[in-house]
């Protein structure tokens, strides 16, 4: 090891002699070296040199602040002191001491290349709706064409493909690390995720890598969680604490009893190493806080960082890859992490790779191997000491004051490298392939391949590591579990842990908890009341069935979210099998067993409601209970639908498509609208399919066979009413029930013969067939579910490739410009750097730009309110920019470096700012924030723009109207040259990496021109070394052209530090530190700190001491005194309230401009508009999933609603299939707007941070929404319309074709509604999961209270007075049913007919004709004498006429429904305007 084997302790122990790479170290001096420049830092570091101290932080003394810690360091208690060498040392002692075997699993790689699909110089367009629709139609050929092939003898075409990572070799032994480094998109991620053995996103992988010579395949199938991978993101389940997360780990990957150390209990084991954890990580105090995301309100960002080490960790892999795990981190925390690793690694022999961006010198001296990646190439592996020294000796500058991290990545970059003083780029290797032929001719790569040669050959011969390896692994699994598995508990235990982490997590889930069984039950009472107290006669047959159909589609379908669940749950299930924690069925079987507490006991109370409100059989508690058993089935059937589905789809698109085509059949062919005797005979064999129908035949069999109903009222025939008055009050024998399964003379109808012969269905086959096949179909979901996660996963991960708009002429011609400037510039670049790395600066004219206005803030404080007070968040603080500068905010974490920004920005929109914030003098006025830009920490973009088009859109909104378009479209060209985004002028957002975003966020505010002042929010954050310092450099041009600029930075490299002119420090509190300037080399701001007795050493970047010196970090600051109370005593805090009165009274004698018009937008109205609507149509045209799903959605269900009721006659069976097909346009607006409400809260964020810069109305934002959405509403109503009335064959009643016309206006209206109503929920909804909420009462009640569903003569009275005048499809039923039933003719069936005998001597006209002329209908056979037939209806108006339907009424109600979507988009156009759910 290089300088890491600390006093005390013995580096791990290797069967392998020492070879080459290893020798000539001299380790005590690096020991030494290591260890003063630790003690310079941080003043606490133990003698071991890696130990961990919390430490109590400054008082403040304020009695105003409630925050007692600080968010990122945890509490300042009392010290106390974890050495984590110590620790593992003496564990790993006692291990030894017990028998236990070691791990060490050194990684050997040859050859080894990875390939993915896609040819070179390959450039990928962004889909379109027009792609998509094409792709649609002519997907079916090229399928069978590929079939066709497939069985032709002839030989494959191979996959176009592209070479990403290129043959590498090399060894890592156990109880080293690896620093892999390389610019963006060379490979390192590639790199790492290949040795971590996770292969699924690539499309080959060539060469052989061992470990322990054991090779890939076998540690994939047996030894999975020894190889572990930990990304970049964070991925946990918010609402666990941070205890239960590491618990949960720990429980699955805790050693059996051979495993462990005698009389240590696995409980005993679980703690030790969660306690070890969080001390050595320094988050102990968020044990029991929720780890949270952008929803859920838990630990810090940094924190969560953490938390994702520590779950690693918990794995105890002996190869770990670690890719970018310090992002988010400060400066000492990263250094934390890496000597964490570095003496787990010593001391447990792990072998450790590791990519970081803006490594410091003491992190990259931790590192016992570096690897430097060109474009997929190895261009240098060795020992990091030698590094640099080899790059310089092939012609490469020596940069002594760049960091060598950043040193190695520069050398690999075309814009940053240097060259030696009298070498070019033609005698210098510097392509990719031949730095990579330099090394493989290098002394460097010969020691390499010696050392893997030599460690393969003792692999072969000699396997103690292998095998002690094999046998530690078997004795970790628990007790049963095979030696082949490659987890460490059996199946059920896995079953058993998850399922306790699962109802963890939702008992924890509070919001959810609540919502779900509120809403649930507030829907049972709404369907309850709807059908309350069905009476026991013939009025409430077909009601009952009414309501036990509601009742179980309401809850049945409730279980469509878990199509989301499903995709949205899949990183995180992929990170953890990936870790070995369990294996992917189990956690299908634990989320079943988790769930049916909770469901059990909210489809419990929401039966109990429907049933008994509605007044279903009572006559014993068998019923309902049975009911209850059957509805459950259903739900749990369908949630395992669901869930197959969802994991069956790669996408929530194609998942939605998949169950738009289920949904229409489960309803249609339930047996409740078309009994099954009569479906179609073509599709009648999806009845038999269907769970549903199982479910609702045999709560239907279950209810009618404890009820008799009694034939009463419309179902007599002939009877009274309406003027008629000579017919029996009961039943006589000249009358008939026409309730089906009624008996000739009989007043009452058994339930048992209602069912029968209405629809089929036999008591007797409620258990012995219905009940068995619900638990066949709830089994075989279950089971489906569980294979599909375990052998088809749909986890692979995406590469990170950009997409690009297509080029039309402009665009070509404009990008071959930018080319050709691109390489002018370069040498111009390489000359500038050169002067930066000389440390040579450009003087600087003080009153260069003395006529540009100046910002000052004097005596600035913040308050915000919290529970039990409110929180001073900024505390008296004082500073200027000037233009032509470019000022740094910095401070501790949590010192409120954004919050301060914020302030200055005006951005803020809760809390008290009290203070002076003046623009030359002179208080900020209405054009302030037009003449500033912002550019946030949160690149918030319209993702499907380009970067040209995301420019060009606030270059015209935001510079003066009376600029040129041509000027704006110039200045444009100008920002993507500048921020070097020539190559992806034409890329989408959505694909660019965190590099070009923060880019794109930098040149959309540049962009706009901004007058008076720059401010940025941490834009180095996320960036590599590389990169960071382009973004500095270019920020540096700016200011040196007279803008004026102030940026908040983390940790930033000595370098990028002096390319500041000014610094703002701050304190926790919000307390000022320090504000003047900087000087060269930090000259100014190292002799303030000095002069305090915090002297800088000279090796050590300024950047990083001052914020050690203050207590930023883990240790206390230097000195006795508090540093904000020097910076208030000092002369230089007198200086600078000296330098703001002098800026005020310069600026004031000046006097005021002439006065000038004071706008809020710098365009007009209509011209905002038009840009917007614009982006909006091209945003939807870009976005082909979201467009053709819901078309997609239209044609299915408008298809398979048309199929059993294709052309339709005149019977009155036809009738109601005419009804029920008009009925479903109800279910448009259910389509719509759970698709439609995502995208517009998306889209109201980027309007957000949009709206803050002014540029564009609110009022502009709601009416682009609309319009966008419009020419693809009228698309998907004319698809359902055509598939509608022409299949259905509708138009054969009075209106005729012009009848058909109208049901297309009603159509359309119907969809704007639907996007009007999704946009206003949208609009009064804070997210997306409080919107999807109101989607299911809305159905349900709009549909229930039209009049249809529950027939207005049926309605109650409450309910009829109010709720079914406000429905709006209450108009939109009566309007269309009008239209398609007016002067249609009915003629019966003779099965529909009604049959009854006259009295004696009376023709059947002689006895009926009253009756008939009375309440409609006509009889078949008026002059016969004996079994009358009756119809009930003789036209289609007698059946609307009584559900309060009027012909003549119908434009009235289409205009009265075109008026709720007006309402809804007026109301949409105010919410956007007052609410904006952007608290900050």
């Amino acid at each position: 090891m290089t300088g890491h084997t600390q006093v005390g302790s013995d580096p791990p122990k290797h069967a392998e002699p020492s070879i080459d790479p290893h020798a000539g170290v001299n380790v005590q001096e690096a020991e030494n070296e290591f260890y003063t420049l630790s003690r310079q830092l941080t003043q606490a570091t133990a003698v071991s040199g890696i130990s961990f101290q919390r430490s109590r932080g400054a008082a403040d003394g304020s009695e105003k602040s409630i925050e007692k810690k600080d968010a990122e360091k945890g509490e300042f208690g009392e010290a106390e002191l974890f050495d984590l060498r110590e620790y593992l040392s003496s564990s790993n002692e006692a291990n030894e001491a017990a028998g236990i075997k070691h791990k060490h699993v050194g990684v050997s790689w040859e050859n080894l290349e990875v390939k993915v699909p896609g040819g070179f110089n390959t450039k990928l367009y962004v889909r379109t709706f027009g792609d998509e629709v094409w792709q649609f139609w002519v997907m079916p050929f090229f399928t069978l064409w590929a079939w066709i092939k497939a069985m032709l003898p002839a030989v494959e075409k191979q996959i176009p493909t592209r070479t990403i990572l290129h043959k590498s070799s090399g060894v890592l032994r156990p109880g080293e690390m690896c620093l892999v480094l390389g610019t963006p998109g060379s490979g390192c991620s590639t790199f790492l995720k290949t040795i971590a053995n996770e292969r699924g996103e690539f499309y080959s992988i060539d060469g052989d890598v061992r470990y322990a010579g054991i090779d890939a395949a076998e540690m994939a199938k047996t030894y999975k969680g020894e190889l572990v991978y930990n990304a970049e993101n964070d991925i946990h389940i918010p609402t666990l604490t941070v205890g239960q997360t590491l618990n949960f780990a720990l429980s699955t990957k805790t050693p059996g009893p051979k495993g462990r150390a005698p009389g240590v209990s696995r409980k005993d084991f679980n703690s030790s190493v969660k306690s070890m954890l969080l001390r050595m990580l320094n988050i102990s105090h968020t044990e029991d806080t929720l780890v949270g995301d952008e929803f859920v309100r838990g630990v810090s960002g940094g924190e969560r960082k953490r938390v994702s080490i520590a779950e690693m960790m918990c794995t105890r892999a002996r190869v770990q890859c670690w890719d970018n795990s310090s992002r988010g981190l400060d400066a000492s925390t990263a250094l934390d992490f890496v000597k964490s690793l570095r003496v787990m690694t010593d001391v447990l022999g792990q072998t450790t790779f590791v990519t970081l961006y803006q490594a410091g010198e003491g992190i990259y001296e931790l590192f016992d191997k570096v690897m430097v990646i060109d474009q997929g190439r190895q261009v240098y592996y060795g020992r990091p000491t030698e590094a640099r020294a080899w790059f310089e000796s092939i012609g490469y500058r020596s940069l002594p004051r760049q960091s060598t991290p950043d040193y190695l990545t520069g050398c690999t970059d075309p814009n940053e490298r240097q060259f030696a003083p009298g070498r070019t780029e033609h005698d210098v290797p510097c392509s990719p392939e031949s730095l990579e032929a330099a090394y493989l001719a290098s002394q460097t790569f010969q020691a390499i391949h010696q050392d893997l040669t030599s460690y393969d050959a003792l692999m072969e011969t000699e396997k103690a590591d292998q095998e002690a390896f094999r046998e530690a692994v078997a004795n970790d699994k628990k007790r049963g579990v095979s030696r082949k598995s490659p987890y460490t508990l059996g199946l059920l235990d896995q079953v058993i842990a998850l399922s306790r982490r699962q109802f963890q997590t939702r008992l924890q889930d509070r919001f959810q908890i609540y919502t779900s069984f509120t809403l649930s039950w507030g829907l049972a009472l709404v369907i309850g009341g709807a059908f309350y107290n069905l009476p026991p006669t013939s009025a409430g047959a077909f009601t009952r069935g009414s309501v036990i159909f509601s009742a179980m589609l309401t809850s049945s379908f409730d279980t469509f979210g878990e199509l989301a669940t499903q995709l949205l749950g899949r990183p995180l299930i992929r990170k953890q099998t990936g870790y070995g924690f369990y294996r992917p069925a189990a956690i299908q079987i634990a989320n079943t067993v988790a769930d049916l507490p909770f469901s059990a006991i909210r489809i419990l109370m929401y039966d109990i409601i429907i049933y008994f409100m509605s007044g279903l059989a009572r006559s014993s508690a068998g019923g309902f209970f049975t009911f209850h058993l059957l509805n459950y089935m259903a739900f749990l059937a369908m949630q395992g639908f669901f869930r197959s589905v969802g994991l069956l789809c790669s996408d929530f698109n194609t998942a939605l498509r998949t169950a738009v085509v289920f949904f229409p059949n489960f309803v249609i062919y339930v047996g409740y609208m078309i009994p099954v005797t009569q479906m179609k005979r073509w599709l009648f064999w999806i009845f038999y399919i269907n769970p549903l129908a199982y479910a609702w035949s045999a709560c239907m069999e279950n209810e009618f066979m404890r009820v008799t109903l009694e034939c009463d009222g419309a179902y007599v025939v002939p009877r009274n009413g309406n003027g008629a008055t000579k017919y029996p009050n009961t039943l006589g024998p000249n009358q008939v029930c026409t309730l089906p399964g009624s008996s000739s003379g009989s007043p009452t109808v058994p339930g048992r013969n209602y069912i029968d012969t209405g629809y089929d269905l036999e008591t007797a086959d409620l258990w012995r067939r219905n009940f068995l096949v619900m638990c066949g179909f709830t089994l075989v979901f279950w089971l489906l579910q569980t294979l599909l996660i375990e052998w088809y996963p749909q986890f692979a991960g995406g590469m990170s490739v950009s997409f690009f708009a297509r080029e039309n002429a402009e665009r070509k011609k404009l990008n071959e410009a930018l080319r050709e400037r691109k390489i002018k510039k370069a040498e111009s670049e390489r000359l500038e750097k050169a002067r930066a790395m000389e440390g040579t600066k450009t003087k600087k004219d003080p009153d260069a730009y003395s006529e540009r206005k100046t910002f000052t803030w004097e005596k600035l404080d913040y308050f915000v309110p919290v529970p039990g007070g409110t929180r001073q968040l900024l505390n008296n603080v004082y500073g200027y920019v000037k233009p032509g500068t470019l000022t740094a905010l910095m401070g501790a974490s949590g010192a409120g470096k954004t919050t301060c920004l914020d302030v200055l920005a005006q951005r803020k929109n809760i809390g008290v700012v009290s203070g002076d914030i003046f623009v030359d003098g002179r208080p900020l006025d209405g054009d302030f924030a037009r003449g500033t830009a912002y550019a946030e920490q949160m690149d918030v973009h319209e993702p499907t723009t380009t970067i040209r088009e995301a420019m060009r859109f606030s270059a015209y909104l935001r510079q003066p109207a009376h600029v040129p378009k041509e000027e704006k479209d110039a200045y444009v060209e100008d920002m993507i040259e500048l921020l070097e985004l020539q190559e992806l002028a034409d890329a989408i957002v959505w694909s660019l990496g965190v590099e070009a975003r923060k880019r794109l966020t930098i040149g959309v505010e540049l962009a706009s021109k901004p007058e008076l002042l720059l401010f940025l929010d941490e834009p180095t954050s996320g960036l590599d070394a590389q990169s960071a310092w382009n973004l500095v450099r270019f920020l540096r041009k700016l200011a040196d052209s007279g803008q004026a600029i102030l940026c908040t930075i983390h940790q930033p490299s000595s370098l990028l530090f002096e390319s500041f002119d000014r610094l703002l420090l701050l304190g926790r509190g919000g307390n000022t530190i320090y504000f003047g300037d900087i000087g060269e080399d930090s000259s100014v701001m190292r002799e303030y700190f000095a002069r305090n007795g915090a002297v800088c050493p000279g090796n050590v970047n300024p950047a990083e001491y001052m914020l050690e010196a203050i207590g930023a970090g883990v240790t206390p600051r230097i000195g006795p005194k508090d540093w904000k109370d020097i910076w208030l005593e000092s002369p230089e805090c007198e200086k600078v309230k000296k330098e703001i009165a002098d800026i005020k009274a310069k600026a004031l004698a000046k006097g005021e401009e002439g006065s000038k018009k004071h706008s809020m937008y710098a365009t007009p109205f209509i011209y905002q508009l038009q840009i917007v609507v614009a982006r909006n149509f091209r945003a939807l045209w870009r976005s082909p999933e979201y467009v053709f799903t819901r078309l997609f959605s239209h044609l299915i269900v408008s298809l398979l609603v048309s199929l059993p009721f294709l052309q339709l006659g005149n019977s009155a069976q036809d009738l109601q299939y005419r009804v029920f097909g008009i009925f479903f346009a109800s279910i448009l607006p259910g389509l719509v707007i759970p698709q439609l409400m995502p995208i517009f809260i998306y889209n109201r964020r980027t309007f957000i941070r949009e709206a803050s810069s002014r540029i564009y109305s609110p009022y502009v934002f709601a009416i682009g929404q609309l319009l966008g959405e419009i020419p693809y509403s009228v698309l998907c109503a004319i698809l359902y319309w055509v598939l509608m009335v022409y299949p259905m064959g509708f138009g054969k009643g009075a209106a005729g074709t012009n009848g058909t016309g109208f049901q297309l206006l009603v159509v359309l209206v119907t969809e704007l509604f639907a996007v009007s109503l999704g946009q206003l929920i949208a609009s009064i909804s804070p997210s997306v999961q409080i919107s999807v909420l109101w989607t299911p009462p809305l159905s349900v009640i709009l549909g229930n209270f039209c009049g249809v569903t529950i027939p207005y003569p049926a309605m109650a009275h409450f309910f009829k007075s109010w709720l079914y005048q406000v429905d709006p499809f209450t108009r939109m039923l009566a309007a269309m049913l009008s239209t398609e039933l007016h002067g249609l003719v009915i003629q019966c069936r003779p099965e529909e007919f009604s049959i009854f005998p006259p009295p004696a001597n009376q023709t059947c006209g002689e006895w009926a004709n009253e009756f008939v002329a009375a309440s409609g209908g006509y009889l078949d056979n008026p002059n016969d004498t004996a079994a009358c037939r009756y119809c009930q209806y003789a036209v289609g108006d007698e059946f609307f006429l009584p559900l309060n339907i009027r012909y003549d009424n119908r434009w009235r109600d289409v205009w009265v429904f075109f008026c709720y979507f007006v309402f809804n988009f007026l109301a949409t156009i105010l919410a956007s305007r007052f609410l904006r759910f952007a608290k900050r």
